[in-house]
């Protein structure tokens, strides 16, 4: 489907129903007041011509009030403001439900991307068998992660999941019927959600979109590409899984909770064996047959609810005793759903997702550290060479008990990996992520853990990865994984692990760290240090990148990224993190889910089978990328510097708002002092805090000013020649772009006056306006996003939906900063406006 025929489309079937579904709205049943709907489209035309004259939030919100109502009190205003949020909210939700209805219809089979169009194209281009020799052993694995940016409640995902239904329909009366509960259902958690929580709403996408969606995706794929020959891994899609095992920075997941979160994931996916069994017993009711499946039945419902032990080998083994049957007596009558159901079982196994543990170095180190004194005594002097050397010596099993807090827990929730592996196969659980590492110690300290836990040698069935994440980090990670590959424990712990070794790559911390550009350099170069390095080692290295939803903290355009890394970079493996509302407006559904696995999956396959020129560097757009790289880190570190950087996100943004919401269980902030170091700023606060003032500086911010100075010099065509003759640096523009396009200056436009702040907010739009220029410049764009219309339209909807939410957030802020009325009621204002700015941007944090 073409650009404009989409884009026609979009208008037909996204903007005219939205306004059409939209007008269900004045019906909502609100106690009190009936007229939002009536009201807010003079909030948004007060905001939009306001801030187009420089007026300020304050002046803009008390006009509306002055010019619209006849409010007199603080309260009387301060509910209308909550009343409005509340209609927001509920916007939002509906324009997400029509837009997640029309995407089947905008999206077609054989688009770029899809299985359908990499097997055309590979017959083509005579390459079907290179493809096939390509998937026999490539994976794509998507790592699902609680971070606190996705805070619908589970009642309210239910009714976006029957809308989107209605939408697709065109179910006026339903959909007006689900409108009306949207509006008497509560949308914000009245606590704060546990891990637990986090854990089985995350649980809830892979019983209900993913077991069905990864399940129909292998099966077309071995019919896509299947010959008598050809047969596929079971592992070519995994799913990974940090609630309930990422600790790192949250102090309330424990050895108990991942306990915990191991067994819900086992018995959702038994539970999800179970429904398919019934299915597949409806067709397939033969003598010997469904006496197989009725004594499997019996067993699976025994594991699930007397929480009997059943393996994943025993459950296939049960199937294949029915197939033999149905082969030799029924004439294979219904196979294919059978095999498509063993298919199923060696995908998930008995543990759906891989229960990752993640902590930071530096608790590590505490650990170590503290069991050292215990059983050595204390002598400040020994190195952590020598500790770690006594300690894997050590005879007995360290007693977890004689430590308290966070020893205790850690020793205990490594004791305890050998019982899940058991209960969830060893895919349940068998990597170790150990956050901000610098040094060899950090990856041999989790080594250690192992070893005073009592286990063998043999017995540690878990990969050990490091995540280099900040600048130094990214900086020392050659000299890190050298001496490691070269330490005769490693070596021989590598030798039984298949000599592979898994590395993630921090996109946003290294974002936050050192800017868009720098980050996004400084990865591609570890990553093909890396490669080479483990080739001269004989270890065959897999990538595992932390990612966000937005292209500051390494999101944006996907596909285009990874098909752009040449062959300089490994490429074994697709492996990457999925956030928040990214998990629900990526993979939220199962049509949108399929599409996006299948953009990951061919991505992989094409850098390695379809080889083009625009992928790998030449000397000369390398060296071009480094001085701009090193320009732009500069340009952004003197803005990290700037004596006002942490203050005005302190004082001006919703940074400290954040850890007041119930979104999810994780603190804001690493550490527990009460000043604010931007070291310890957690990537999501950060760069939300951007978005929310809709400003997005960590998208964008050096990139400009790196190619104007270029320019300066009389050298933007070399910038220009990079720009058509390197998909990398292509896809870094247009994603920074993307970060642009979510930009709203004018919101803040108040703020160019301020004593205090206002020669900051000038550096800030001075750069906007310069990297806006020089990257239409650079691509011929007449607009921002021109190359996806789509994605424009969409963000253009979204953000008049939220503009006037936007004016109350700063209402409220500048009250607050003024200590004029209802501090707590203003407070209030800010947290629950963070909600529908989030989930309206679909990928803010």
């Amino acid at each position: 489907m073409r650009h404009d025929e989409r884009a026609e489309k979009f208008r037909q079937i996204v903007e005219n129903k939205f306004q059409i579904y939209n007008s269900l709205f004045m019906s909502l049943p609100y106690d009190k007041m009936t007229n939002i709907g009536m009201l807010l489209p003079f909030l948004y035309e007060e905001s939009k011509d306001g801030y187009q004259a420089g007026k300020t939030p304050e002046e803009i919100v008390e006009e509306f009030f002055t010019n619209h109502t006849d409010l007199q009190t603080e309260e009387q205003k301060l509910e209308l403001l909550f009343k409005i949020i509340q209609y927001i909210e509920r916007q939002v939700v509906l324009f997400d439900s029509i837009e997640d209805a029309a995407f089947p219809n905008l999206h077609s089979e054989s688009d770029s991307g899809t299985v359908t169009n990499l097997f055309e194209r590979s017959q083509q281009d005579h390459k079907l068998e290179k493809v096939r020799e390509k998937l026999r052993d490539f994976t794509v694995k998507v790592v699902f992660t609680a971070h606190p940016t996705q805070f619908y409640p589970s009642s309210v995902q239910r009714i976006l999941h029957d809308l989107r239904r209605s939408i697709t329909d065109d179910s006026i009366t339903n959909i007006d019927m689900l409108l009306q509960q949207l509006g008497k259902t509560p949308f914000v958690n009245k606590e704060k959600p546990t891990p637990i929580d986090e854990a089985l709403s995350i649980i809830h996408y892979l019983r209900y979109v993913y077991y069905d969606t990864i399940g129909e995706l292998f099966t077309k794929i071995k019919k896509t590409f299947g010959n008598g020959h050809f047969h596929l891994h079971e592992d070519l899609i995994q799913l990974g899984f940090w609630p309930g095992g990422d600790r790192d920075g949250n102090p309330f997941v424990t050895a108990d909770v991942t306990k915990r979160v191991s067994e819900e994931l086992r018995s959702a996916i038994l539970k999800s064996y179970y429904g398919n069994l019934k299915d597949v017993r409806r067709r397939l009711s033969f003598r010997g047959v469904s006496e197989v499946f009725a004594q499997l039945s019996t067993e699976l419902y025994s594991a699930i609810f007397r929480n009997e032990r059943i393996t994943a080998e025993h459950i296939l083994s049960r199937l294949d005793e029915a197939e033999k049957i149905l082969v030799e007596q029924h004439n294979s009558l219904f196979l294919d759903l059978l095999q498509n159901f063993k298919d199923r079982v060696k995908i998930f196994g008995t543990h759906f997702a891989t229960l990752d543990i993640r902590q930071d170095s530096r608790i590590h180190q505490q650990v170590i550290d503290d069991v050292y004194q215990a059983k050595f005594g204390k002598n400040a002097e020994v190195s952590n060479d020598e500790k770690f050397n006594q300690l894997i010596q050590l005879s007995e099993k360290i007693d977890a008990e004689q430590f308290e807090d966070i020893i205790k827990d850690t020793l205990i929730n490594v004791a305890q990996v050998k019982d899940i592996q058991f209960e969830n196969g060893n895919r349940g659980m068998n990597r170790y992520i150990i956050s901000n590492s610098d040094a060899v110690k950090d990856v041999m300290n989790v080594y250690a853990f192992f070893k005073i836990s009592g286990y063998k040698d043999e017995e540690i069935n878990m990969d050990i990865v490091p995540l280099f994440e900040t600048m130094e980090g990214l900086d020392n990670a050659e000299s890190v994984m050298t001496e490691l590959y070269q330490n005769p424990i490693y070596q021989k712990h590598l030798e039984r692990r298949g000599n592979q070794q898994t590395i993630m790559l921090g996109f946003s911390d290294g974002t936050k760290d050192g800017g868009y550009l720098k980050a996004n350099w400084e990865i591609y170069k570890a990553k093909e240090v890396l490669t080479k390095l483990s080739e001269e080692n004989g270890i065959k290295v897999v990538f595992f990148d932390g990612r966000g939803g937005p292209p500051a903290r390494g999101g944006g355009k996907t596909h285009d990224f990874y098909a752009s890394q040449g062959k300089t970079i490994a490429n074994n493996k697709i492996e990457l993190t999925i956030q928040g509302q990214t998990i629900t407006s990526i993979f939220g559904n199962k049509e949108q889910a399929k599409f996006n696995f299948e953009q990951l999956l061919t991505a992989g396959v094409e850098n390695d089978v379809f080889k083009n020129s625009k992928k790998d560097l030449t000397e000369k757009e390398r060296a071009l990328i480094i001085e701009l790289a090193n320009i732009s880190y500069k340009k952004y570190s003197d803005l990290k510097a700037h004596p006002m950087f942490v203050p005005y996100l302190q004082e001006m943004s919703t940074l400290e708002y954040y850890g007041k919401t119930n979104i999810g269980s994780r603190p804001s902030k690493r550490g527990g002092g009460n000043e604010l170091k931007f070291e310890d700023l957690r990537a999501i606060p950060f760069v939300g805090s951007w978005s929310q003032l809709k400003q997005n500086v960590p998208g964008f911010f050096g990139f400009g000013f790196a190619m104007q100075q270029l320019k300066e010099e009389g050298r933007f065509d070399e910038v220009r020649e990079l720009y058509k003759g390197s998909d990398f640096f292509k896809t870094l523009v247009l994603n920074s772009m993307m970060s642009m396009n979510k930009s709203y200056f004018p919101l803040t436009y108040y703020i160019k006056d301020n004593p205090k702040f206002g020669e900051f907010w000038n550096v800030l739009f001075s750069e906007y306006n310069l990297s806006k220029d020089i990257m239409l410049e650079l691509t011929g764009f007449k607009m921002l996003q021109e190359e996806d219309p789509l994605s424009r339209k969409s963000v253009k909807i979204r953000e008049k939906i939220v503009l006037p939410l936007l004016s109350i957030q700063q209402y409220a802020l500048m009250k607050i900063q003024k200590g004029e009325g209802n501090k707590a009621a203003y407070e209030k204002l800010v947290t629950r406006s963070l909600f529908g700015n989030i989930n309206a941007s679909r990928n803010s944090a």
